[in-house]
């Protein structure tokens, strides 16, 4: 009697187990037996591809570099460009900061009416009406005819301690300022002739500065 119950009990007991895997199979049990396993080699490989590329697929690094070789490109165009338009010397005073020889250029001496724009771009920038002989050498001004056409900047260079002046729109070099210039304002504007271009006041309609023509009357 005792071994029938024992035996009754150990079957018992398979039954149940059996039951138990039978009803919750494992994930590799589900698995589509078309695909391959899905390993651990697997998702290293994915998180190396996503470090590899942005969200859009591309690399990174690659593109960075294909945008520089663009903008380097872009700025050898530009260059180029410069130097067409440019004598030497004004390239090299208005893109190296170069200096021209004072007495020895095309402004420092003239006393016609009109204005002076900026040779790489034109915007207009200083007025024979604001000009002055300060005995440099090159042409010097009290004031420019918009504040906001130029940029200053601390220059160290050549062992001293000056304000270089530059053009807002074409970051040309133009020369620099000092504090010992006649009234209205005691500032004196040293600029390279080079860097400038001369318009006479009788030109101005025709080269299209119109509104200017108003300080000449």
């Amino acid at each position: 009697m005792t071994m029938r119950i024992v035996t009754m009990l150990a079957a018992l007991a398979l039954a149940f187990a059996t039951s138990a895997v039978t009803d919750h199979p494992t994930r590799a049990q589900t698995a589509d037996p078309s695909e391959p396993p899905v390993t651990s080699e697997a998702f290293v490989d994915a998180a190396d591809a996503t470090s590899a590329a942005d969200c859009c697929g591309n690399d990174p690094d690659e593109e960075v570099a294909d945008e520089s070789d663009e903008a380097q490109a872009v700025d050898a165009t530009a260059d180029d460009d410069l130097r067409a338009r440019l004598t030497p010397l004004q390239y090299y005073v208005t893109q190296e900061n170069g200096t021209e020889r004072a007495f020895d250029n095309a402004y420092w001496d003239e006393k016609r009416a009109g204005i002076y724009v900026d040779v790489v771009d034109g915007e207009p920038l200083f007025s024979s009406t604001d000009k002055f002989d300060s005995g440099t050498g090159w042409p010097s001004f009290t004031r420019p005819l918009d504040s906001d056409d130029i940029v200053e900047h601390e220059d160290l260079t050549a062992g001293m301690r000056r304000i270089e002046v530059r053009s807002a729109g074409a970051d040309s070099h133009l020369g620099h300022v000092f504090p010992d210039g006649p009234e209205p304002t005691g500032l004196r504007y040293c600029i390279n002739s080079a860097a400038l271009r001369f318009v006479p006041a009788e030109e101005l309609e025709e080269e299209g500065y119109e509104e200017f023509r108003s300080l000449f009357d």
